[in-house]
């Protein structure tokens, strides 16, 4: 579960109204119609949402306040309170995680004024993260209650998965294939500001940043894996990190020393394709992203593409955009020179080069740079050229709230009442 299933989030919400009525209406429209979060409360009055992520480098605490019409209303000076805790869930394991989140159900029925049920204490999987995170931005930019075609597009490239999401029409979500048992379906139906939105979302295991080390290290045969290696890699250690230029991920260690003749941008793109499995045959009979999934249909809500997390990160790193910017307009070409540049340097210049970056994300900032520009445009088919929005966070009201799923959250949640 450490990193195999790196998009669990462990996430609850809580609604505090001034005044608490005896009656609660239902909660809000999720997953084609499926009932999700905690049941608000409709007396017009302000709403305080709170939000738990306990996730995998830490716990978080995000606080908000909405007004009877559903915009958000400063608490003190602040849009949005955000308190970072020690330690998260994700690395102790599914028993021991289990044990907590029912402590938590225990203390929120037994001692806490909260309104709450035993599944709001629960498990955020990779497609309800995608979703909400969408939520969020196209709330902050002001989109949610316009046409579909108004809205934004949200790539969201996590450690463990990436999770792209856009609004489609429901023409084209009514082609949406079936899934499997078992699987999240592909799109998703939200009421939000009083608008039907028909979500595009899914979240691909195993292609965020860090697992995407291991899936290029995997694609290689013999050792042409040393083409996505810097020269000189033979021993870093860190948390994800094995001595003797190894890889480790999950319970896997993957040989990724660099060799004397350096990294090479063209063949370790080559490897960055194999491992998307573009041409992947299981999807014959419609466009697909990679990997045999479904695109969605494309069109209008495809068109303006916010992309968060690492890509905002590695591109702060490698010196293309500001780092102590909350948004950045980028093309994903900026990634493809910025890894060429990266390829050709050995360890010990790239250390010079770019001294943001850790000690231990040296080695791998060309296979990472490469894999994000890959990603772009043969996964999720990018112009090159298109312009994208790089985000970390957005301006809203003279403040700057997070570009991240729990404002999404508490939103879904409190526009259900």
């Amino acid at each position: 579960m450490v990193v195999l299933a790196p998009v669990l989030l462990i996430s609850f919400v809580l609604l505090l109204m001034q005044h608490t009525p005896a009656s609660a209406s239902g909660g809000g429209l999720l997953a084609g119609g499926r009932r999700w979060g905690p049941r608000a409360v409709d007396d017009g009055s302000t709403k305080y949402a709170v939000v738990f992520d306990a996730g995998s480098s830490g716990s978080r605490v995000h606080v908000y306040c909405f007004d009877g019409n559903l915009d958000l209303v400063p608490i003190g000076k602040e849009i949005e309170l955000f308190k970072q805790a020690t330690a998260g869930l994700r690395a102790l394991g599914t028993e021991r995680s289990e044990e907590i989140l029912q402590a938590v159900r225990d203390l929120l029925r037994d001692k806490s004024s909260f309104k709450s049920q035993p599944d709001w204490v629960t498990v955020l999987d990779g497609s309800q993260e995608g979703a909400f995170q969408w939520v969020t931005i196209n709330y902050v930019l002001g989109k949610l209650g316009k046409p579909y075609s108004n809205t934004v597009g949200v790539v969201d490239l996590g450690g463990g998965s990436v999770q792209m999401a856009y609004a489609i029409s429901e023409k084209d979500a009514a082609k949406a294939p079936e899934v499997a048992d078992g699987e999240d379906s592909y799109v998703k139906k939200l009421l939000l500001k009083g608008t039907t939105y028909y979500l595009y979302v899914h979240s691909y295991l195993h292609y965020g940043l860090l697992a995407a080390r291991a899936e290029i290290l995997k694609a290689s045969e013999g050792n042409d894996y040393n083409n996505c290696m810097l020269e000189g890699h033979h021993g870093m250690v860190a948390c994800f990190f094995n001595h003797l230029g190894k890889y480790k991920y999950g319970d896997d260690t993957f040989e990724a020393s660099g060799s004397s003749s350096g990294a090479s941008y063209s063949k370790c793109r080559a490897l960055a394709v194999r491992a998307l499995k573009v041409d992947e045959p299981a999807c014959t009979h419609m466009k697909c992203t990679f990997s045999g999934v479904w695109n969605g249909g494309g069109g209008d809500g495809q068109k303006n593409l916010f992309v968060a997390s690492f890509f905002f990160d590695r591109a702060a790193e490698a010196g293309f955009v500001n780092p102590k910017a909350a948004v950045a307009k980028v093309k994903p070409s900026d990634f493809e020179e910025a890894a060429r540049r990266v390829c050709k340097l050995n360890v010990k210049d790239a250390q010079a080069t770019y001294p943001d970056v850790s000690e231990e994300n040296i080695p791998y900032l060309c296979i990472d740079l490469v894999y994000q520009y890959t990603l772009l445009v043969d996964g999720f088919g990018v112009d090159p050229y298109q312009d994208i929005t790089l985000v970390k966070k957005i301006p809203y009201s003279n403040s700057f709230v997070e570009a991240a799923w729990p404002l999404g959250s508490a939103l879904e949640v409190a526009s259900s009442s």
